[in-house]
């Protein structure tokens, strides 16, 4: 297992345990090695492993931005190698789709009340040479052992995450 999807996986049980209808977290992610040099007070909590991968939980999103919106205006330092973005959302099958209103509050309560609906945790890292991995635990499936896992399974969200990682022109420095 990478050490990506083994962050991911942890996370997503982190998740588990506090249970459903949170807020979208955000972590940072960082290696042992370069939390140890920034923060020498906390070395002993951190891996030994100076490779391992360490969340830092991030400051909540805005409140009203989409979380496209908000990850658009994150910038990340080049100490950190990756990120994770946890977030419940409520899906329908992609047969149902095609029915849903253009109007954001008809789109709401069609999506909210309709029988077909199933309420989603997704908990996905990226890492900033592009590699990626995903957890998904739906509300109706709610055990470790029926975690879906994968790099592929939530579309567009991985490429917002790596944008974050990337600097905002060419050839620019990063910052953050």
């Amino acid at each position: 297992m990478s050490l990506l999807e083994e962050v991911v996986l942890d996370l997503e049980r982190h998740s588990a345990e506090k249970g459903w209808d949170s807020g979208p977290s955000l972590y940072a992610l960082v290696r042992s090695a370069e939390l140890r040099r920034a923060e020498p007070g906390i070395a002993d909590q951190l891996p030994a492993d100076a490779d391992a991968l360490v969340p830092v939980e991030q400051e909540r999103l805005p409140d009203g931005a989409s979380i496209e919106e908000a990850l658009a205006g994150i910038a990340w330092p080049d100490t950190v190698d990756g990120c994770v973005l946890v977030i419940e959302r409520v899906v329908l099958p992609s047969d149902v789709e095609a029915d849903i209103p253009d109007d954001q509050a008809a789109a709401a309560e069609f999506v909210g009340s309709h029988p077909a609906r199933e309420e989603v945790r997704m908990v996905v890292g990226v890492l900033r040479d592009g590699t990626r991995h995903a957890a998904l635990r739906m509300r109706s499936h709610d055990t470790e052992d029926e975690v879906l896992r994968g790099p592929d399974l939530v579309p567009g969200l991985p490429d917002a995450l790596v944008a974050t990682l990337e600097p905002d022109e060419p050839g620019a420095p990063r910052n953050g």
